[in-house]
Order: structure tokens, then sequence, then C-alpha cells
């Protein structure tokens, strides 16, 4: 994608055909505006100059009505093509943006700023409608009407038609002209909404700290301030597309009183030229007089819908930008994935740097761990334990070294293939608006009613007085009806569901009272049963009951072995626990 415009130039392929429809429907409109204006004129030059009564005019008064109704007809079908195309594009972009950020993973989306990123999926796609559903078809419609009206005026009055041709092209350049101003102001008002989405969303998750720190009140002030700004630029853009409509009313209604004038000093006699020496009759002259409007109603609407191009020329320069950034596509798939059973995984010589930072998150890292065993990491804040995690997630890229799952290069594997050999509890476990059972199947939604349950009671996820519905409960959003407890054995009944060979958790029990903590220590023995487990952990009575412990430091194993044999060498391990230290700060 070589620019922003290029990219909302190329969103055209996806709408190419209710496009179409809407242009030649909205031509068809055209050429039944010509019929009205003519039988229109027919009727009034028969009942006024000839003077027929209504009966010898029935025909023509049933054709008005079947022009009318075929208009009408038209310009609805007009209406739901441009809808339609405008859907097929936002469609397109939305999925593509979900997958773009599907396949960057969680830390590239950690990056950015949630408030703004929320706002380009949904209001930046949204600013597409009006280039998709008016502009585009009207861009072209807006010249296909008119010359058609023209060349139809010329046919009767080469003075009326040349009226015709050389004001035309007036109000589309003064449209270009106003445009470019209200393109700019869009752009700056679409950061604008950004920023105080961003600035909104954080105050939101302060508010408590405010609330603790007597600062609500300036936070307040801040929030009207950003508002503020944002009112005065979605004013300004206002202000010049009222601007420009009134600069094409203006043109437009120069160009009736021109043709209006002509036909006038033509009926005094003052004026004889331009209808190719005919006599201007009121059939003639009506009939170009309601022509006159219907040549420039198109290039006015194409005027009304021209701030629609600058909103979505806005929405295109950041949403352009987004998915520049996301996308990473491999030259070729890796092959999928054919091992089954156990998983076997082994570290040499990694090392990673912090996202951003010049320092070193792993240095050198060797690890390696056997098929079905239990492996707790234990290390301070920092030891580079969850950029470990990460890597096997396959959430950051492998910049030095080698990681081997069962004997294969990690980076030969089909990430979707290895991820669902993945069972992964985190210490922050996302819980989405839905019911326990909808939760739970997020680790597999081919799950029966019975496999559910068993998943559910495997992590000591039992029915209580909050339970009253049983798996039907609703968590409410993010969880908020669920305790702590209770969210990480929804989380490891994901695991159980999910059935995977390799486990990697994240500080299972971090957080948690020893009621919690030991039923979630129980689930562990059960869920470890025939599968490799790697888990993260700064607690150390959760680290002795995995089959071996190595220990973090620098980005590097400093030590490990079994919970006795740490103890025995009387090395850092032992220290903490000799020290009375439980928990690794």
């Amino acid at each position: 994608m070589s620019s922003p415009l290029d990219w909302l130039h190329a969103l055209r392929t996806h709408c190419r055909r209710p496009v179409m429809l809407s242009i030649i429907m909205a031509t068809g409109g055209g050429v039944c505006a010509i019929a009205q204006a003519a039988l229109f004129a027919h009727i009034l030059h028969s009942m006024v100059i000839d003077g027929l009564s209504r009966e010898p005019l029935l025909s023509s008064f049933v054709a008005i009505a079947a022009v009318l109704l075929i208009r009408a007809l038209l310009a609805w079908g007009r209406e739901i093509c441009g809808q339609h195309s405008s859907t097929l594009v936002r469609r397109f972009v939305r999925r593509n943006l979900i997958e773009q950020l599907t396949a960057a993973g969680p830390m590239a989306i950690q990056a950015k700023q949630t408030a703004p990123l929320a706002n380009s999926i949904i209001e930046r796609v949204e600013a597409l409608h009006g280039y998709f559903a008016h502009y585009l078809p009207q861009k072209t419609v807006a010249m296909t009407i008119p010359v058609l009206i023209i060349i139809t005026a010329f046919s009767v009055s080469w003075a009326v038609g040349l009226i015709f041709l050389i004001t035309a092209p007036m109000i589309p350049a003064m449209m270009i002209l106003i445009g470019r101003g209200a393109e700019k102001l869009s752009q700056k008002n679409f950061q604008l909404l950004s920023q105080m989405s961003a600035h909104f969303l954080d105050t939101l998750r302060g508010l408590a700290t405010l609330k603790l720190f007597k600062r609500s009140q300036e936070e307040t002030e801040r929030i009207a301030l950003s508002s503020e700004k944002y009112r005065k630029g979605t004013m300004a853009v206002l202000r010049v597309a009222f601007l420009s409509s009134a600069v094409l009313e203006f043109f437009t209604s120069v160009a009736i009183a021109m043709t209006a004038v002509f036909l006038g000093l033509t009926y005094l006699n003052y004026l004889d030229f331009g209808l190719y020496g005919n006599q201007l009759t009121l059939r003639t002259g009506l009939f170009l007089l309601l022509l006159t409007p219907d040549v420039y109603l198109p290039l006015r609407d194409l005027g009304t819908h021209f701030h629609a191009r600058a909103d979505a020329l806005g929405a295109a320069d950041e949403l352009h930008a987004l998915l520049t950034d996301l996308e990473d596509q491999p030259e070729h798939a890796p092959p999928p994935l054919h091992f089954t059973g156990s998983v076997a995984v082994e570290l040499r010589q990694v090392s990673q740097l912090y996202a951003g930072r010049n320092r070193l998150a792993l240095n050198g890292l060797d690890l390696s761990v056997s098929a079905g065993e239990w492996l707790a990491i234990v290390g301070a804040s920092g030891a580079g334990k969850t950029t470990l995690l990460n890597l096997l997630l396959g959430f950051l890229p492998l910049q030095q070294g080698e990681i081997l799952v069962n004997g294969r290069p990690i980076k030969s594997l089909d990430s979707d293939g290895w991820r669902r050999r993945i069972a992964w509890v985190p210490q922050q476990s996302q819980m989405f608006v839905g019911s326990l059972a909808d939760n739970i199947r997020l680790g597999n939604p081919d799950l029966s009613p019975q496999q559910l349950q068993v998943a559910a009671e495997q992590a000591n996820l039992q029915p209580d007085d909050q339970f009253n519905q049983g798996l039907a409960t609703e968590v409410g959003e993010q969880g908020c009806k669920l305790s702590g407890g209770q969210v990480r054995r929804v989380a490891l009944a994901r695991a159980f569901a999910k059935d995977a060979p390799l486990l990697l958790l994240d500080e299972p029990t971090a957080g948690l009272d020893l009621e919690n903590e030991r039923m979630i220590m129980a689930s562990l023995e059960r869920l470890r049963q025939g599968r490799t487990m790697i888990m993260l952990t700064h607690r150390l009575d959760t680290a002795r009951h995995a089959d071996r412990i190595a220990v973090m430091a620098n980005g590097m194993i400093i030590e490990q072995g079994s919970h006795q044999q740490l103890l025995e060498r009387n090395g850092v391990y032992a220290g903490l626990l000799t020290g009375g230290e439980q928990v690794i700060s």
C-alpha cells in the first residue's frame, strides 16, 4: 500500500457491483427526469395554449404517474445499493483489522493505546460509509446526468445548452477548492477525537486513584477542556460544509436565473437566436426551464457528499497507518503440525531485548523441559520469566537463539497449530460477557454439556449461592460478578476443556487466599496428568509442588533441580527459604 488514498481506491474492488448498479439506477432516474419535464411541458401547453380538456390528456397524466413511480423506485434501489456497497467495504476493513491484530498478537496490541485503537475499529471505519454509499457513485452520476440533459438542451436550444455547458463546471471547481480545506480540518478533528477518547479512558480506569488523591476535580476540568477542543474542531468542519453548500446554491441560482432571463427576453422578442430559427413556444420554454434544476442537482448532491470524501480520507490516513504497522506477513507459510502426544521444549542460547529498550530480558538462556514434566520457574520481577512465556506462546518474535518443540524449531511451526496444543492460564484471565459455560467453552467450543460439567468440576468450579443458575450464571462485564479465585478457576476449567498437551501458567495462585490456593493446586495436580507443564510463580510454596524448579535472574537460569535438591545445594533458592521468604518480589 503506497498511500492512504491508494488504499482507499483499492477498496473499490469490494463494492464494484453495487456501485455500478447505483450508477445505472441514478442514470435511469436522470432519463426519467427528462421525460417528466417533457410531459409536464406538454400537458401545460396543451391546456393553456391549445385549450384541450382533461380527457385527451389522460394518457399523459398516466405517463407522468408512471414516470414518478419509476423514478421513486430507482431512487430507493439506488439507496439500497449504496448501503450495501458501504456494508461490504466496512465489513472487509473491520475483518482485515481484526485479522491483523490477531496475527500481531497481544504484545503488539499492548504497545498501542486502547482508546485510539478501539476508536479506529469503530469510528474510523464508520467514517468510510458516506464515501462508498454516496460519494463514489455520485462522482460518476455527476457526469452522466448533466451530459444527458445538456445534449437534450442542445437539441432544442444551443443557447440554453451553452449556458449549461459553461456554468456547470463552476460547481465542481468550487467544490474541490473548498473540499481541500475540509479534508485537512477533518483529519485534525479525527486526531482530537482519538486524544479525547484516550484521555477519557485513562480517567475512567484511574478514577479510584484520582478520588483517593483528591485530583478528580482537576481531571474533570481537563476532560472539559479536551471536549471543548473537539467541539471547536467539529464546528470548524461544519462551517466549511455550510460554506460549501452556500457556494453551490449561489452558482446554481445564477445558472437558473440566466436560463430564465434568456427565455423571458426571447418571449418578449428582445432576443431572436439560440433556437435554430424555431419559435419559442410555451412547451419548449417550460421544458428547458424544468430541465435547468436537474442539470445542477447531481453536481449539488456531489458537493453535499464531498465532505464524506474528506471524512473518508481522514479516516483512511489513520487506518492505513495502523494496517501498515500491523502487516508482517511471512513469505512462506510454515507447514502444519503433525506430531501428537506429549510436548518436549528446549531453549538454546535464547537472547531477547525488552521491547523499545536497549536491555536484555533473556541473556543466552538454556533450558530443557521433558515431555510430561512439571517445571516451575521462579525469580524476581524483571528476571525474564514473562518474556520466556511470551516467546513460547508465539506472542514475540524470537530475536536470537533457538527454541525446539519435539526437536523442531518453533519458527518452522504453524502458529495456529502450535497454539492449539497449548493451554494457557494467565495471571489476569479475561472474562467475557456471557455465562460461565460460554467462558469455559473458549477452551473448546464443541464441548458437550457433560464434558462442560466435568471441566468445571475438575477446576473446583462448583455451584454455590452465587452461582444460583449453575453454569448458566452470567459473569458480567469482565467477570465483575466473580471473585479473583473464581476467575482463576474458570481459566483452569478452560484448560481442562482444551485438553492440550502443553500447559503454560503465569502466577496461578498470585493474590489468592489459602482456601482458593489449595483448590487451585489440587486442580493443577489433576491437570498435569499426561501433560507438560511450565509454571511461572513468585511463591516458593507453590513452586515446591513441581517436578523441577528453575531459578531465573538477569535473563538466565542460575540454578535448577527439585525442591529437595535445591535445598541440599544451599544456593539462592535455599537461601530464600531459610531466610523465611515465601514470595519473591
